[in-house]
């Protein structure tokens, strides 16, 4: 399964779903698909997907052999893979849900609580910072994206 931001705006909503369920977070229902859309541009400064990657590595090969010189279909180039290849090897090979992560979960975690603090679309935050940096890391760390069946007709 390949990741773009629809993956991102998931788990949003699966992190979401959690803090409210846990009653940790309160917002006003309306606002919901909002609050997942903002979550997951904050989202997409930490984690890095399968799109990103393959426009990242298109513009490594562009950057080698210039733009002029490149073949009509660059993702099936042998160039192509080394370079996203390299690209992966740089997240270590951490990844979660097929997101790679560029920056700590703990470090992906705060920047997640500065932004449900923050947030105008978040009427309050009913923890500590520290409890809600462990909850987050937990529920981050359990996020799988849910398969698109339409894909399989």
């Amino acid at each position: 399964m390949k990741t773009d931001f629809e993956t991102l705006k998931g788990l949003s909503q699966h992190t979401i779903d959690h803090l409210k369920q846990s009653e940790l977070i309160d917002f006003a229902a309306d606002q919901r698909a909002d609050l997942i859309d903002a979550l997951a541009t904050e989202y997409g400064v930490s984690f890095a997907t399968d799109e990103n990657i393959k426009e990242q590595a298109i513009e490594e090969v562009e950057d080698k052999f210039g733009a002029d010189n490149l073949p009509e279909n660059i993702t099936e180039t042998e160039m192509f893979n080394h370079a996203r290849k390299e690209i992966i090897k740089s997240f270590n090979g951490e990844n979660i849900g097929g997101l790679y992560l560029m920056e700590s979960l703990h470090n992906i975690a705060i920047r997640v609580k500065n932004f449900m603090l923050n947030s105008e679309l978040v009427d309050d935050v009913y923890c500590t910072d520290e409890d809600l940096i462990d909850f987050l890391i937990e529920k981050i760390r359990l996020f799988a994206p849910k398969r698109d069946h339409r894909d399989r007709n």
